[in-house]
Formats: structure tokens, sequence, C-alpha cells
């Protein structure tokens, strides 16, 4: 198995970095093969342009964008990890996704309809919030964040989500919190990832 780490927030010191630094730390002692796109550090540019249009009208796909999909299409795993703003994805990420899982790379129209072209990849998504679990569950946030996400992306490319894991209210818990969520990242890595 090869595993490719999405990584979508700005500060090296943020719990999200936690979580990634756990989920390294796992593959490495399994060693799993994986590569990670950090993609504030790496300046990933997030606009759909013109010129992605234009490129994908006469088959070409721009160069940043094709060092984007070869990463992609050499994963078998996929493990997103991002804070949840706005009850939805960082814009950095939003705009990876609309350049990198394009037309003909991650589906395509035909005449039963659109076709997935990622299939046989997994997907495990680790997301953290700002609000409290209470909160996300009364007013229905993770079932659209699963919908819009979990369907609407991966689900739709033909992939396979095998783990969407919300850690709550990150910035208001304690330092112990943290660790306990951390433990339980690592967890989910041994048993749901490492067999997937």
């Amino acid at each position: 198995m090869k595993a490719l780490l999405v990584y979508a927030h700005p500060n090296p010191k943020s719990f999200n970095h936690a979580v990634l630094e756990a989920v390294k730390e796992e593959f490495s002692a399994a060693g799993v093969a994986f590569d990670v796109r950090d993609l504030y550090a790496l300046s990933i540019d997030p606009v759909l342009k013109a010129e992605d249009f234009l490129a994908l009208r006469e088959g070409k796909t721009l160069a940043d964008v094709a060092e984007e999909q070869r990463f992609v299409k050499e994963a078998d795993l996929l493990v997103v990890i991002h804070p949840v703003w706005w009850f939805s994805l960082p814009a950095i990420l939003k705009g990876w996704i609309d350049r990198v899982f394009s037309s003909g790379f991650a589906y395509a129209s035909g005449k039963n309809g659109t076709e997935g072209l990622l299939k046989g990849k997994k997907v495990a998504i680790f997301s953290t919030t700002g609000g409290s679990e209470k909160d996300y569950d009364t007013y229905g946030f993770k079932g659209a964040i699963r919908t819009a996400v979990d369907n609407g992306i991966f689900v739709f490319c033909g992939m396979e989500v095998i783990l969407h894991h919300f850690m709550h209210a990150v910035p208001a818990v304690s330092q112990e919190e943290r660790e306990a969520m951390l433990v339980q990242v690592r967890h989910l890595v041994r048993e749901k990832l490492l067999s997937a």
C-alpha cells in the first residue's frame, strides 16, 4: 500500500499538525510508504482559472496540476487532514480538489451518466472542529459535511471512504483531551487504515 497525506492547515504548531505527525509515525512504524502534500507549505495555487479550462478543452493538463495528479494516481489510500472552517473545507483544500480532481482524471461523463475514474482508491479523513460534538449532532453539521465531502467529492469520483473522524471543540479542550484525541487517531490508523 502507498498512502498520500493531504494536509491543509497554515500553522505548523496546530493540533492538525500533531494529527499529521501521528499518522506519519504510525505509517513509518508499519513500513507504509507515503507522500505528504502540505498544501500551505507548498504554496499550492488553489484558484481554478481560465487556463485550467483551456488546457482541459485542449486535452492538456497544467504542469502544477499534473504533478498533484501524479501523487493521487500513485496512491492506494488518501488521508486528508484538515480543520472544518464554516462547516466546510479550507479554501486551499477545496481549490486543490477543484483543480486536481478534474474531468477526465477523477470523473468522466458518458451516455450512462457520470463515472468515477478513481476506483480502487480509499480515503480516510481527519477533521477538527471548533464547535462541540453536541452542536454538530444537533444541527446535522456532520451529516452535511459527509454528504458534501465524502459523497459529493470522493465517492462521486469512484473512491471508497473508509473513515471520516471528527475531533470536536479542539480550541476549547484541555491538553489532556487533545492527547487522548491523538491516541484515538493512532488507534484508528492501526485498526482502519493499515488494514485497508
